[in-house]
């Protein structure tokens, strides 16, 4: 059953224009734990605004930027939080609290007392007024893309801002590890995504539009729903506004023909064996991928028809055309091409997109945050090009009930394409519905699909990570993926092998 924006997001104000954020504002962040709302937090600090913080789930690998800029995180939701005088002048909300309890003890308490509710993407799009606003969308690759685009813009010397929807480095925040970067240039880069309206608030100049596919099952009835929601994004972007677009991809390929786009300024990219007979101005071929990286021809970036390479130490096909975005929305910006090159060569990577978090035991481990059949497939195939030769462990934390159990043939399929598979408990997440779907039942389909294949349904992240620590051997590479707390397999599963190997 779908939900619209509206349900998910009950009591919160629509996404209106954005407006700057005032001088000594007070703005309170629900849910500053998170990805994005931690980095509403500190953006609204860095725009002038006076932040007050919570937290229902505790410390996170978000959290710690949000202390260091002097925001206290409160563990826990209390009514006094928005009671308590000065009393903030507006909300910042997390859907993943309205969608589960829209009524809220703090949330009622500020509706009751007249203080605006709204999403934190809000926030976001006020940090960003009279900036030049890019927004990165699309199905996949929307954190990857963004942090390297961030990433090429600093090397050039541009000083972004940023709301990256993973964690960005040290290099890049000049500070702790951030989802964002308060810089003084004049872009502002920011992860759009098309969930229950969440891109809503954004009106970008620019935007690159990675993929489209079937996603988030709760809101989207089905494919069209999707292209429908992109197009309605797209189309209220400025007339003078240009859109960067995957035409490799082909529902993005399809979305472009619609004739409430026809007015903006494209620039359309593909992988030359990908595009097929689709027109790409901005063309990109794989000449050569090995364990250290991928060699990519870029066409159409240099006028006269000359072809540029850059080895970009990234792995993947689908990284390859992460790259392609990327040089296309600097090219836009007005980066040098030289620079785009340099940036592209010199990234590596963001937080929890494979993301290679050690070796222990022989066993080298992987963090990703990976969590639709596309995304995990694409992901295994580029860990077979980082780690030739080795055994690869597909280990997954499904993000909520609804989507495990709307996509899970299709899940089957593609984390059958590992070596070895273990499911831990799903990450309810948003879900009001526990009761669709199980890690077991999962694990099921994957053996049915790949009878020969070992599969295991260990139990929570902690147990998993023990169980791992058990089963796996040297050689092997394990690649954890999941947006809940998997991250927690990839550290644990290394602590034990490392305990292990020093006890022997």
């Amino acid at each position: 059953m779908t939900r619209d924006a509206a349900s998910i997001g009950a009591g919160l104000a629509p996404a209106r224009e954005a407006r700057p954020i005032r001088a000594g504002e007070r703005i309170h962040v629900i849910g500053a734990a998170g990805a994005g709302a931690s980095a509403a937090a500190l953006l609204a600090v860095d725009a002038g605004a006076i932040v007050s913080a919570c937290d229902a789930g505790g410390p996170s690998p978000y959290s710690e930027a949000v202390e260091r800029a002097g925001i206290t995180v409160a563990i826990g939701h209390d009514v006094a939080h928005v009671a308590t005088e000065p009393r903030p002048d507006r909300v910042a909300v997390t859907k993943a609290l309205t969608a589960v309890d829209p009524d809220h003890p703090e949330l009622r308490a500020a509706r009751e007392r007249g203080i605006p509710l709204e999403a934190w993407q809000q926030v976001i799009a006020d940090a960003a007024v009279g900036r030049t606003l890019v927004a990165i969308a699309g199905t996949h690759g929307k954190s990857t893309t963004a942090g390297w685009l961030v990433h090429v813009l600093v090397e050039a010397g541009l000083d972004p801002a940023a709301f990256v929807g993973a964690l960005q480095p040290a290099t890049v925040t000049g500070g702790v590890p951030s989802t964002a970067r308060t810089g003084r240039g004049a872009a502002f880069v920011v992860e759009a995504d098309e969930y229950a309206g969440n891109f809503d608030a954004y009106r970008p100049s620019i935007a690159v539009l990675t993929s489209v596919e079937w996603d988030h099952p709760d809101v989207f009835a089905d494919e069209t729903a999707v292209l429908d929601a992109f197009e309605a994004w797209l189309a209220r972007m400025p007339a003078d506004g240009c859109l960067v677009a995957n035409v490799g991809d082909p529902r993005v390929a399809a979305l472009l023909d619609r004739p409430a786009l026809g007015g903006l300024r494209m620039i359309r990219y593909a992988l030359e064996d990908a595009a097929g007979t689709v027109t790409a101005g901005l063309r990109g071929r794989i000449t050569s991928a090995d364990a250290s990286g991928t060699t990519l021809d870029i066409a159409g970036l240099e006028p006269g028809g000359t072809t540029l390479r850059a080895r970009l130490a990234t792995a993947g096909r689908h990284n390859a055309a992460n790259a392609l975005g990327v040089a296309g929305a600097a090219a836009s910006l007005g980066v040098a091409h030289a620079d785009v090159i340099r940036g592209l060569e010199s990234f590596r990577g963001v937080g929890r997109r494979l993301e290679r978090k050690g070796e222990a035991g022989g066993v080298v481990v992987y963090d990703d945050y990976g969590h639709h059949p596309t995304a995990i497939r694409a992901t295994i195939e580029a860990i077979r090009q980082r780690e030739p030769g080795r055994r690869i462990w597909a280990v997954y934390e499904p993000l909520t009930y609804h989507r495990t159990a709307a996509l899970i043939d299709a899940f089957a399929a593609s984390l059958a394409t590992a070596d070895a598979v273990a499911i831990a408990d799903i990450w309810a997440g948003r879900d009001p519905d526990t009761t669709i779907a199980s890690a077991a039942g999962l694990a099921g389909a994957v053996a049915a699909v790949r009878p020969d294949l070992h599969v295991a349904a260990p139990g929570s992240v902690d147990a998993t990570a023990e169980w791992l620590a058990r089963t796996v051997r040297a050689g092997d590479a394990v690649l954890v993926m999941g947006g809940g707390h998997s991250y927690r397999i990839a550290t644990g599963l290394l602590e034990r092998l490392g305990k292990e190997t020093a006890s022997r």
